[in-house]
């Protein structure tokens, strides 16, 4: 598996990590999660990244693999109550998530722990930040990052108090690639990819109001002429893994051949430049100015 920096935090990452969201289903069995979660850690894989608020996706994830603690990077998130009776965003609450965050995950230390989406009203009153930084200072974490987008996204990455940035991107949202994307790998910040096949929205029936719902709508108007051919899964990831700076991109799964067919795709390594700009000129030229970084 292709590898690249982490930022300046020392790890060495796979290009291709796994997101924990979808295994947080209750019909998704632990056996299941951790047939998907030993075959990918031996072809490669070495980021895991889950969080507080994904059911029980921590619990399977520490019940699969917590046995090859030393084969992985641990990447989590913290930020809504998810069980505590307590409002988002209180910073007793957040100790509190980081300390199940370990029970669960079946570990001493995350090599990340992540506010998960706050505002950037949340991000400027600094409270919910010093949670997090008294957690890496008890060696509860080793580094502490933002997910989200947008203005909170390009606060999270001038404050200069994160070492890493997770965010959308995808040939269905290009917003933050000259933004908070580019200003995160100025910074040396080890950058997290996550929808970075969009959910492939231009392959689904969805509903209105579904997950990926808007992400289709955009590709209806984009009308990018490699959608539905047999390249189109590879063209959209390899897009991805082409944008200046990213580190590694997050795609989850509950099928349990899905991350190594993914990881053969990015072996064929980025796209040339020509093809990664005829992408970028589409956007500039289709997109609507209204269009935001989706969480």
């Amino acid at each position: 598996m292709i590898t690249r920096t982490f930022g300046k935090t020392g790890m060495d990452v796979s290009l291709l990590g796994f997101g924990g969201s979808e295994i947080g289903y209750p019909e998704i069995t632990v056996e299941t999660v951790s047939e998907i979660l030993n075959a990918a850690l031996d072809q490669g894989l070495n980021v895991i990244d889950t969080a507080e608020c994904y059911r029980n996706s921590e619990e399977k994830i520490g019940k699969a693999v917590s046995h090859r603690r030393s084969s992985y990077y641990l990447f989590t998130k913290c930020g809504h109550a998810s069980g505590f009776e307590f409002e988002d965003w209180d910073p007793k609450m957040l100790k509190l998530s980081i300390d199940r965050s370990l029970q669960r995950l079946q570990t001493d230390y995350v090599d990340l722990v992540q506010l998960h989406t706050c505002s950037e009203a949340q991000l400027r009153q600094g409270d919910v930040i010093d949670v997090l930084l008294r957690a890496q200072e008890a060696g509860k974490t080793r580094f502490i990052g933002y997910s989200g987008d947008n203005e909170a996204a390009a606060f999270a990455v001038a404050s200069g108090v994160f070492q890493s940035l997770q965010t959308s991107c995808s040939i269905a949202d290009q917003n933050g690639i000259d933004g908070w994307v580019k200003e995160a790998a100025t910074a040396g910040m080890g950058i997290i990819i996550k929808r970075p096949i969009a959910n492939y929205a231009w392959n689904r029936e969805l509903k209105e109001g579904a997950y990926a719902w808007d992400y289709q709508q955009r590709l209806k108007t984009l009308d990018f002429d490699f959608l539905g051919s047999s390249e189109d899964v590879s063209r959209a990831l390899r897009f991805t893994a082409t944008v200046p700076g990213v580190s590694t991109m997050i795609v989850g799964t509950t099928k349990p051949n899905r991350w190594s067919e993914n990881a053969q795709i990015l072996k064929e390594g980025p796209l040339d430049a020509k093809q990664f700009e005829e992408i970028r000129e589409v956007w500039r030229e289709r997109s609507n100015p209204d269009w935001i970084g989706l969480t």
